[in-house]
């Protein structure tokens, strides 16, 4: 193999991967990878008509929130590539753990349709850089028949869940409906 060329991941690893990204149902946006090799890739779902979401944005007329939108294309652009990458530059699925993925950067999102309720999208990646845990993509979402419905530029980083957790404990009270906080006074 020639400096610079990509060898594609096969069928089980792609499937070794997409069992990796840790989000699930009813949070989960992705459900195949199709294509995926060091620089792109390239995967699927389809939203499915009892999402959550539907209920209430834009009753009687569901369209899928650009927020959803995003998480998607992160879940794939961002996740899964990233755990690829990680495992292909010698990390092995072992060492790699159980990473929380942090989405770092949504920048010059644009999008240019609706996806409604029973559609497929796919998501394709094409990597920008990936640095030590830190993974940035230009990415895009269309339907299958190629007609674009967003796009940008999405970046993440992988923390493994250990320091995550030792950074992140809760050191606050939980939020109580209905009570104010005291200001503190000087």
């Amino acid at each position: 193999m020639s400096m610079g060329a990509c060898m594609e991941a096969d069928r089980i690893l792609r499937k070794k991967i997409l069992e990796m990204v840790p989000q699930r149902h009813p949070f989960r946006f992705i459900e195949d990878i199709l294509e995926l090799d060091e620089d792109h890739i390239v995967g699927a779902y389809r939203f499915r008509s009892d999402e959550y979401f539907y209920r209430g944005h834009f009753p009687g007329m569901p369209i899928t929130p650009g927020v959803i939108l995003i998480e998607t294309m992160a879940q794939t652009g961002i996740v899964a590539f990233g755990l690829y990458l990680s495992m292909i530059r010698g990390k092995g699925s072992k060492e790699i753990g159980n990473p929380v993925t942090l989405f770092t950067l949504a920048e010059n999102v644009e999008f240019t349709g609706v996806v409604r309720p029973g559609e497929p999208v796919l998501i394709t990646g094409r990597k920008i850089y990936f640095r030590g845990n830190q993974i940035k993509v230009a990415i895009s979402m269309a339907r299958p028949n190629g007609e674009e419905v967003c796009c940008g530029i999405l970046a993440g980083k992988g923390v493994p869940r250990a320091e995550f957790d030792e950074k992140h404990e809760l050191h606050s009270e939980p939020i109580v409906p209905g009570k104010i906080m005291e200001e503190t006074k000087p």
